[in-house]
């Protein structure tokens, strides 16, 4: 989170409709936090795009593209990686922005599969709220155990792996004091 990987996906498909290529860009229908139609960074740049509530639907709204664009793809079941294929094997460019990792460190959804398969990989990085060094993990401050929970600042923090790791460390509950409490 907070690494620009949205704004990447807007200027990238910005610079293929300035290209005249035919565009489309598509979000998960559950993702309304800024706005239900529109893909938007945090920073508030923002393209049209179209909800769809599963990734085989794209298949069907991308024909005759010759770019699409697909945000959030960590939330859309497994079935993107086929999607994706599918419109790359026929000469449609994609282009995916999406988290590789959930709030515990752990891969997420489709993501580490489309990496795997995709022709070119460019990883963003936040920086660190606790250090300022690179981050790569989003540290969930807010109170819920769901691996899906739709929030900004008021529920995640960019950390590096060090501040990551320690602030995990000081949630986990200590097996050793709820042991010896019980005694």
């Amino acid at each position: 989170m907070f690494s620009g990987k949205t704004e990447e996906l807007i200027r990238r498909l910005t610079r293929a409709r300035i290209a005249r290529q035919r565009v489309e860009i598509f979000k998960p229908a559950l993702d309304t936090r800024y706005h239900a139609e529109d893909v938007v960074s945090h920073n508030a740049a923002r393209i049209r795009s179209t909800p769809v509530a599963i990734a085989s639907e794209i298949l069907l709204l991308a024909a005759g593209s010759d770019v699409v664009g697909i945000d959030e793809g960590q939330f859309f079941d497994s079935s993107l990686v086929d999607v994706c294929a599918q419109l790359a094997n026929n000469g449609t460019r994609v282009i995916v922005a999406g988290l590789d990792m959930d709030y515990l460190g752990r891969p997420f959804g489709p993501m580490p599969a489309l990496l795997a398969t995709a022709e070119f990989v460019t990883k963003v990085h936040a920086v660190c709220v606790c250090c300022g060094e690179i981050a790569s993990y989003s540290y969930r401050i807010a109170a819920s155990e769901s691996q899906v929970l739709l929030g900004e600042t008021d529920s995640y923090e960019a950390r590096c792996r060090p501040c990551f790791l320690e602030g995990m460390q000081v949630k986990a509950p200590n097996p050793a004091a709820s042991s010896a409490a019980a005694h």
